[in-house]
């Protein structure tokens, strides 16, 4: 291998997570031109680049595979996972199939920020300004302006529209 290749390779694996850096990991990967920025250790493998917003942070670690939308002005903060495609359990054989390619596209509104260790499972869609606190699991889609939080994601709380406040659902509270 290439030193310069290796040298490369290990810069955007492991190296500084500044905003000049993490603009270049982007543009090495094909993402350059559109304010994307992609730190140290993130896996972006998604079908259509293109269908990845402006402004869009990508956080350490994070993986991006499949079939994947992401909105204008959004964070994914460190140790993501967004991955849209699952597996079919063969009864015949006893053991998961190859990938399944029904449905699976993963959509994530704009203005979005999936805090750390955000999981998005295959087929959802998340809502418009949405706050995913960290560690969650989101297996279903979600409205715009939620607050969602847990395992198996709930919604908790939203986000005032006009101020910006957060708004914490109590709870007794429940979000239909």
């Amino acid at each position: 291998m290439d030193d310069t290749l290796f040298e490369q390779l290990t810069q955007y694996l492991n190296q500084s997570d500044n905003l000049r850096d993490n603009l270049r990991r982007a543009e090495l990967i094909g993402l350059g031109g559109r304010n994307i920025r992609v730190a140290p250790g993130a896996v972006v493998r998604v079908q259509h680049p293109e269908q990845l917003g402006s402004d869009l942070f990508i956080g350490l670690y994070s993986y991006l595979n499949g079939d994947i939308t992401v909105g204008d002005h959004t964070l994914i903060g460190p140790h993501c996972s967004l991955t849209a495609g699952h597996h079919l359990f063969d009864a015949q054989t006893g053991w998961f199939s190859a990938r399944t390619a029904t449905n699976n596209r993963i959509v994530i509104g704009e203005g979005c920020w999936l805090a750390s260790g955000v999981t998005v499972t295959a087929g959802v869609t998340v809502g418009r300004c949405n706050l995913i606190c960290a560690n969650a699991v989101v297996t279903k889609d979600t409205a715009d302006y939620a607050i969602m939080a847990g395992v198996p994601a709930r919604q908790i709380g939203h986000i005032d529209r006009e101020s910006g406040a957060y708004v914490w659902y109590s709870h007794e509270e429940k979000k239909l």
